[in-house]
C-alpha cells in the first residue's frame, strides 16, 4: 500500500469539491483549481477527510501520485502556494510593469519583460532583489517560477543571477595560476 496514497486529506470548513469522469474540481475561500484523477481511484469523504481508494494493485503506480494532485489543490485553495526568489547581482534588479508585467535588468543590453499568466501574482521589495511569486496553483506558481530563474541562472563561480531563497549553491574555484 503506498505510504503517501492511504494518507487522508483534511477538508477545511469551506471547502467542496466535485468529481466530474477523470477530473476533480476543488472550490474554496481562494478560488477554484481542478486536479487529474488517475483511471481505478476514487475519492471518500470520511469524518471531515477526503481518502484515496485504489480499486485494485494494478493502479497502484498513481495512487500516492492522485493524492498529491488532490492535496495541492485542496491546500491551494485554502492557503495558496508561495515560491520565493533573490537576485544577485551588482545592478540586477526586478520591478513590476503594471499588474500582469514583470521587468528584468539582469545585465544584459536590453531589460527582460515577462508577462504573468491569470492567477499568479508577484510582490517585489522595496530593494527589488527580492521576489514573492504567489497562486492557488502549484504547478503553475512552481513553472512562473522556474521560467524567472532560467533567464539567469547563478553563476557558479560568482554566485550572480536568479535563484531560489532556499537554495544552497557552491561555489566553484576559479582558476589559479601555476608556474
Amino acid at each position: 500500500m503506498s505510504r503517501i496514497g492511504k494518507k487522508p486529506i483534511p477538508l477545511p470548513a469551506g471547502v467542496k469539491y466535485t468529481v466530474e469522469g477523470n477530473t476533480v474540481l476543488v472550490e474554496g475561500p481562494k478560488g477554484k483549481v481542478s486536479a487529474m484523477i488517475a483511471e481505478g481511484i476514487t475519492l471518500e469523504k470520511v469524518d471531515g477527510h477526503l481518502n484515496v481508494v485504489r480499486d485494485t494493485d494494478k493502479h497502484a503506480a498513481v495512487h500516492g501520485l492522485t493524492r498529491a494532485l488532490v492535496f495541492n489543490a485542496v491546500h491551494g485553495v485554502t492557503k495558496g502556494w508561495t515560491r520565493e526568489l533573490d537576485i544577485v547581482g551588482i545592478g540586477y534588479r526586478a520591478e513590476l510593469k503594471g499588474k500582469g508585467m514583470v521587468v528584468f535588468t539582469l545585465g544584459y543590453s536590453h531589460p527582460i519583460e515577462v508577462p504573468l499568466p491569470t492567477g499568479i501574482e508577484v510582490a517585489i521589495d522595496p530593494k527589488q532583489t527580492h521576489l514573492t511569486i504567489s497562486g492557488i496553483d502549484r504547478q503553475k506558481v512552481g513553472q512562473v517560477a522556474a521560467d524567472m530563474r532560467s533567464l539567469r541562472k547563478p553563476d557558479p563561480y560568482k554566485n550572480k543571477g536568479v535563484r531560489y531563497s532556499d537554495e544552497k549553491l557552491k561555489k566553484k574555484a576559479g582558476k589559479t595560476g601555476s608556474k
